[in-house]
């Protein structure tokens, strides 16, 4: 299959499923909470892409929800090119990807990541994953959210889930607290080896999530919370920014490839409270 299709099959499906993602969270508010669409674009003198990132806010279950879909290319830097898997034998890029940040008004529920992407540069590859950020332990939701994750994996790799899990448990840590961000997840990157089977476990990915953050939040909504939980909250948010803003890759290849700030820095909260 032509490169050229492949690009625009995967940046189709991520445009479909930004779509689909939007739509269940504003039927989960009961419409009375709209999306607010931004759209921008990489170079405003030359056409290099861009992308439209949603948000929307202080609705009755989501206190901040981002929705980012890009589209871009170009080439890259110097000193960029060189952390860049193929980018030294070429610099020229190209890069699509959703990626989703849930913040809720209610600390019962979790906070919510998920993205996934595909870059070429003299080769491609696949990205992504999602995890789930507590500020409330309970072991019975993570033991169900690691059993939906397992069975997506299974049915595409029986040897996924155990590679993706520990991937993700490495990647989401903060060395300087020495803690895990939340309760885990999976995370995959530089996925290459089969192209059609590599965009279908990513596809199953998007679905999955969708269906995860349903139940999730169906189980959870109706839970009575306190001031002093709402406070947890808040700290547990602070990590979730130092996370973001001193390790997170995809916060560093967007900003270092020209992409829109507040796209970028929509996962940010709302609110968020440091001891």
């Amino acid at each position: 299959m032509e490169q050229k299709i492949k690009k625009k099959l995967v940046k189709n499906w991520f445009k479909i499923l930004q779509d689909m993602i939007c739509f269940e969270i504003e039927e989960i508010e009961k419409n009375k909470k709209k999306f607010i669409s931004n759209n921008w674009k990489r170079n405003k003198k030359k056409d290099e892409g861009g992308g439209e990132y949603r948000i929307l806010k202080d609705g009755k279950i989501f206190e901040k929800v981002g929705v980012n879909f890009s589209e871009v290319y170009g080439k890259f830097s110097k000193e960029f090119k060189n952390k860049i898997p193929g980018a030294t034998l070429n610099p020229n890029f190209w890069a699509s990807g959703i990626s989703i940040v849930m913040h809720m008004k209610n600390p019962h529920i979790p906070a919510m990541h998920f993205n996934t992407r595909y870059i070429y540069t003299s080769h491609g590859w696949f990205g992504g994953g999602m995890d789930v950020t507590p500020c409330i332990q309970d072991e019975k939701l993570k033991r169900w959210f690691h059993k939906e994750l397992k069975l997506s994996c299974d049915r595409h790799n029986k040897n996924y889930y155990k590679k993706y899990k520990k991937n993700c448990d490495k990647y989401f840590y903060l060395p300087h607290r020495k803690e895990t961000r939340g309760i885990g997840g999976i995370f995959f990157d530089y996925k290459k080896k089969n192209w059609e089977k590599d965009f279908s476990f990513v596809r199953d990915v998007g679905i999955t999530f969708k269906k995860i953050f349903k139940d999730i939040i169906n189980k959870k909504k109706n839970k009575k919370w306190s001031k002093k939980q709402k406070e947890i909250q808040y700290i547990k948010r602070g990590r979730y920014v130092e996370f973001n803003l001193l390790y997170d890759r995809g916060t560093k290849f967007g900003l270092q490839t020209g992409g829109n700030t507040n796209a970028i820095l929509m996962s940010l909260p709302p609110t968020a409270k440091w001891k």
